[in-house]
């Protein structure tokens, strides 16, 4: 396996995420318009590696689903019982033949960590011959990370678990992000031999680490800059903090490709939403889905569109659309709800004053003007 293309990128999606207070999987929970496991499949596909493999558990009957729908070439792989990250990859490791190579594994609620972050871990991973190489960061408030403990040399030694760590290791403030490039042989020999006298009984793939030295192993790490790109989602909060990180990326995107976008922080973009050259795009504006605005179009202030597209030139204000089409130069609000299915011609004029008198012309009360379907 070259060095560019891992063996495999091993995806771990198997956690109940208790800490969500969630009926829905964790990894499901979406972010601007796509789930977490999403953003992770795309950030691991940059990596083109032989074997992209996800382990399932908790609501493993509706991640598969959403595997199925969206990500058919991953491979599944069944975490029947919970027993820790180092349970969860000896179980690939005995179902499925790694060969040789690299291997990196990585979290399916990790949507932040970019598939650049990625490669650089599997570059230095092969420039440094290293059996294991450790995504690591500093974090002013590590609570709740494994710490990076390291020898009189600098390299690294072990990761501790917070929940084992003592009082002097839990001020340590660089942290592991949990993310590792592996060579595929001693990964699969090593995680055989973690142990469980830990906190929690479980087998920790942080474990690995302190194995491989003891062989006379090299372990190397990778330091990202931004605690903020390599964080994962435990809970609502958290969750919310990585629509923050995702949402001004897309908006930082969009903006350098040509796009006005009055206010970014109270501009709302989903993944998947196509903005066009000269697009301007006002405060208080949440583009839903598959929304695409077309060249210097104008939506907003206070607009939701959800899959609609706005056609070259048109502009929409204060307005609720879902599935609809506005043609090139039509005008649409102030007050208007374009309900599915609604299209709105070239040039045309939807408001409440034209919503009136269409209400008028079809007995309806004028109030009701304004909602057009």
């Amino acid at each position: 396996m070259s060095v560019s293309r891992p063996a495999a990128v091993i995806i771990l999606a198997a956690g109940a995420g208790t800490r969500m207070g969630s009926a829905l999987p964790k990894v499901l929970h979406r972010v601007c318009g796509r789930s977490m496991l999403d953003y992770v499949l795309a950030a691991a596909r940059e990596l083109d590696p032989a074997e992209l493999i996800v382990v399932v558990g908790h609501g493993r009957d509706q991640v598969i689903s959403h595997l199925s729908a969206h990500a058919p070439d991953a491979r599944v792989v069944v975490q029947h019982h919970r027993g820790g990250t180092g349970h969860a990859v000896r179980t690939v490791v005995e179902e499925v033949n790694l060969g040789q190579g690299t291997v990196v594994v990585t979290y399916g609620d990790a949507p932040v960590l970019r598939g650049r972050t990625l490669a650089a871990l599997v570059r230095e991973h092969a420039a440094r011959q290293a059996a294991a190489t450790a995504l690591t960061t500093v974090m002013e408030d590590p609570t709740g990370y494994g710490r990076i403990l390291r020898d009189a040399d600098g390299a690294v030694m072990e990761i501790v678990e917070e929940a084992d760590a003592t009082p002097e290791q839990r001020a340590v403030k660089e942290v592991n992000s949990g993310v590792y490039a592996f060579e595929a042989g001693l990964l699969a020999d090593s995680v055989k031999r973690v142990p469980t006298n830990n906190a929690k009984g479980e087998e920790y793939l942080t474990d690995v680490v302190a194995i491989l030295r003891a062989d006379g192993h090299h372990v190397a790490s990778v330091m990202e800059e931004e605690a903020t790109d390599v964080f994962g989602v435990n809970d609502r909060a958290q969750l919310a903090q990585a629509r923050r990180v995702l949402n001004t990326r897309l908006l930082e995107h969009w903006m350098r490709a040509g796009v006005t976008i009055t206010d970014p922080l109270t501009t709302a973009i989903d993944a998947d939403v196509v903005l066009g050259l000269d697009a301007e795009i006002g405060p208080g504006t949440q583009l839903e889905g598959t929304t695409a605005v077309e060249a210097g179009a104008r939506v907003g202030p206070g607009c939701l569109l959800r899959d609609t597209t706005v056609g070259a030139g048109a502009t929409v204000t204060h307005a609720v659309c879902e599935s609809a089409v506005i043609g090139p130069g039509a005008v649409v609000g102030p007050f208007v709800y374009l309900a599915p299915g609604t299209e709105v011609g070239p040039g045309e004029r939807v408001g409440r004053q034209a919503g009136q008198a269409a209400a008028a012309q079809a007995g309806a009360p004028a109030s009701e003007g304004a909602y057009l379907a």
